[in-house]
């Protein structure tokens, strides 16, 4: 019989942050700062299809910039965009996953915290975002590969038994 999962990282929730970052098309890591108005902040979300900014200062972050907190923060609050500097519409407290954390990990956070992207920090630099899609894409070519082992299995089991 053919042994499925045979490694931890084969486990999808063991699966380290670094093995599915590697897997990512490599981007940037896109970021505005805290004195950039709103909507700088919003158009360069636009232009690079993204829907988080990392809002930094002198290489840290200080928070991060959602298209929902623009509109929840600055729209239906009936704030400008041209006037309202990112710090009064940012999240300050941001839940970051470290690079050695795992699919699990990074799901659990997502889910503690209700977020929908994680800054991902090693030796306390951040180096990418992963978001809740990506963690989807990840869970469904693992499910794909998982059944088409299975698949195969039963077909050798039943061609030998022929």
């Amino acid at each position: 019989m053919v042994q499925l999962l045979r490694r931890s990282e084969e486990i999808l929730a063991y699966r380290p942050l670094r093995q599915i970052l590697a897997a990512k098309p490599r981007t940037t890591l896109w970021s505005v700062g805290p004195r950039d108005n709103a909507l700088s902040a919003m158009h360069l979300m636009a232009d690079k299809n993204i829907g988080l900014l990392v809002v930094m200062e002198n290489n840290a972050i200080v928070g991060v910039l959602s298209e929902r907190d623009c509109v929840r923060r600055l729209v239906l609050a009936g704030r400008s965009p041209e006037a309202t500097p990112v710090v009064d519409i940012m999240v300050r407290d941001v839940v970051k996953a470290d690079i050695g954390n795992t699919f699990a990990d990074c799901l659990n956070l997502m889910h503690a915290h209700r977020i929908r992207h994680l800054p991902v920090m090693e030796n306390g630099v951040a180096i990418g975002i992963i978001s809740i899609r990506d963690l989807l894409s990840e869970a469904v070519a693992h499910h794909a590969k998982v059944i088409g082992e299975l698949e195969r299995e039963r077909l050798t089991m039943l061609t030998s038994t022929a």
